[in-house]
Formats: structure tokens, C-alpha cells, sequence
């Protein structure tokens, strides 16, 4: 009888023991750091419990799944769309949300990301059905603009802060997209037209506006090289003029250097016919008196040969 006493007590020790275990475990509790706990006592919610160290009263106290406080990313599938021009479109969304109230998200909706998704999707149909193909595209903005107000609108007694929504991509039928190909190369193919014609006509400007330049500064150049030709040429003029003043030449050097100078009025190829001056004979008859000194008969020194014969007095 004493061994079996010794044993039951054994036993009883053993479950005390074990009784105690389990009730520091539920009744000592440790909350991590940005999570939060929801108590409930006797079924009815009791507290929310912050980030620390915690202690509940066992089989009295009933501490519901901690909720994550940070900042989350849920992106959603594809959602077929149909837009303003009865286009179907494939949209993905990409939300971020934050829990603000861990109450109102356990008590107020039973599962908050079910109903964010479906709330977007709703949303996201009647923003995108207003809007064509192009403006959707091109509207990205707006629509997270749209969404994010009623999806903050709508989630916030529910406890959540809805942050940003993005639309991840926005996929057209892919006729739709062959077509939009096309009109883009033939659109980059236009303005690469443009753009060469413009390079032409600015090309030609330029160069007609080169030439004009060139031709102003040349005819410039040549005026200025014809003044200066004048110029040199009044010059030597002047200066000839005064050394036969200061030589003081006579009848005999003038009618020679007048001589002299009928040949070169005979040059050139283009000369059929040579006319003698009338001043011919007046040379002669200086250059007679230079090497005669006399005066010679009319027509010996040749002076005469071209001197007209007076016309006869009617009558004599």
C-alpha cells in the first residue's frame, strides 16, 4: 500500500507539475515589435495587446493571431477590363495597405486582403469602363489616383490605410497591339521623313546662303581690287606725266616716241585694218628737222603724202 501511495502521489506531483507549465506558457505572453495582439475574455474582446511582455489569465484569456502593422504589397492576378470602346483589356494592380486599428480589422471584415482585392476589382472596372483604349494607357496617374481614394474611402472602418495603388500592366488584345506596332513604326517613319526633309531644306539654306556670301565677299574683293588697280594706275600716270614735265621734252623726242608706239596699236589678231592717224605727217616732219635739220620740201619727209589737196577756186 505504500508503494502504490508513493506512486499516486508521484503522479499527482507530476501532473501539478505539468499543470504550472502550461499555465505560465499561455499565461506569459511576448509580443514582437510591429505586430499586435486582440484579447478576448470569455469570448468578448478585452484589449489589444502592444509590443512587450504581456501576462493573460489561463482558460479565461484567448489571444487571437498577432496582425502585422507594417506597411504591406499585395499584388492581385490579372483582371480582364472592358474599356469605354468595348475593348477587353488585362490589368494588374499592385496595392499597398497598412493596419491602423487591429480591432476593426479582426471585428470589422473577416478577411481584409480578400476583400481589398475584390473591392479593387470592382473599382478598377468602373474607373478603366469609363476611359478608351488610349487614355487608359496613357492614364496611369489618374486611375491610381481614383483607386487609391476609393479604396481608402472604403477600407478605413475596416482599420486599413490603403497608401498607393498601382497598376502594374496593362495588356491589350494582341490584334489590338499588332496594330498599335504598326502605327507606331508608320508614325516614327513619318517623323523620320520630316526630320530629313528638314535637314535638306536647312542644308540648302545654308548653302544657298554660302554661295550668296562668297559671291558678295568675291565681287566685294574684285571692286576693291579694281579701285586699287585704278588707283595704282592714276598713279603711274601722274608720276609719267611729271617726269616728261621735268624732262622738258621737245618736238623731235615726242614724235619719236610717237612712232614708236604705232606698232602696238597694230598688235593683236584680231586687227584686219590699221588706220594711219592724220598726225602722221606732223611726226614725220619732226623727225625730218631731227635729222636734217631744214625744213624739207612738202612730201619728202612723207608729211604730205597724207595731207588732202586743197579744192580748186571755181573759176582758176
Amino acid at each position: 500500500m505504500d508503494n502504490a501511495g508513493g506512486a499516486a502521489l508521484a503522479i499527482v506531483l507530476v501532473v501539478l507539475i505539468v499543470f504550472v507549465i502550461i499555465v505560465l506558457v499561455r499565461s506569459v505572453r511576448i509580443i514582437p515589435q510591429a505586430r499586435a495582439g486582440v484579447v478576448e475574455r470569455l469570448g468578448k474582446y478585452q484589449r489589444t495587446l502592444n509590443p512587450g511582455l504581456t501576462i493573460l489569465i489561463p482558460f479565461v484569456d484567448r489571444l487571437l493571431p498577432l496582425l502585422d502593422l507594417r506597411e504591406q504589397v499585395v499584388s492581385f492576378p490579372p483582371q480582364p477590363v472592358i474599356t469605354e470602346d468595348n475593348l477587353v483589356v488585362s490589368i494588374d494592380t499592385v496595392v499597398y495597405f497598412q493596419v491602423t486599428d487591429p480591432r476593426a480589422a479582426t471585428y470589422e471584415i473577416a478577411n481584409y486582403i480578400q476583400a481589398v482585392e475584390q473591392l479593387t476589382t470592382t473599382t478598377l472596372r468602373n474607373v478603366v469602363g469609363g476611359l478608351n483604349l488610349e487614355e487608359a494607357l496613357t492614364s496611369r496617374d489618374q486611375i491610381n489616383g481614383q483607386l487609391r481614394g476609393v479604396l481608402d474611402e472604403a477600407t478605413g472602418r475596416w482599420g486599413i490605410r490603403v497608401s498607393r495603388v498601382e497598376l502594374k500592366a496593362i495588356d491589350p488584345p494582341h490584334s489590338i497591339q499588332d496594330s498599335m506596332e504598326k502605327q507606331m513604326r508608320a508614325e516614327r517613319d513619318r517623323r523620320a521623313a520630316i526630320l530629313t526633309a528638314e535637314g535638306t531644306k536647312q542644308s540648302a539654306i545654308l548653302t544657298a546662303e554660302g554661295q550668296r556670301q562668297a559671291s558678295i565677299l568675291a565681287a566685294e574683293g574684285d571692286a576693291k581690287a579694281a579701285i586699287l588697280r585704278a588707283d595704282g594706275e592714276a598713279q603711274a600716270i601722274q608720276k609719267v606725266f611729271d617726269a616728261i614735265h621735268k624732262g622738258n621734252p621737245d618736238q623731235k623726242l615726242l614724235a619719236y616716241q610717237y612712232l614708236q608706239t604705232l606698232p602696238k596699236i597694230a598688235e593683236g589678231s584680231s586687227n584686219k585694218l590699221w588706220i594711219i592717224p592724220s598726225e602722221i605727217g606732223e611726226a614725220l616732219k619732226g623727225i625730218g628737222q631731227a635729222l636734217g635739220g631744214t625744213n624739207p620740201d612738202p612730201g619728202a619727209d612723207g608729211s604730205g603724202l597724207f595731207d588732202e589737196e586743197p579744192a580748186k577756186q571755181p573759176g582758176s
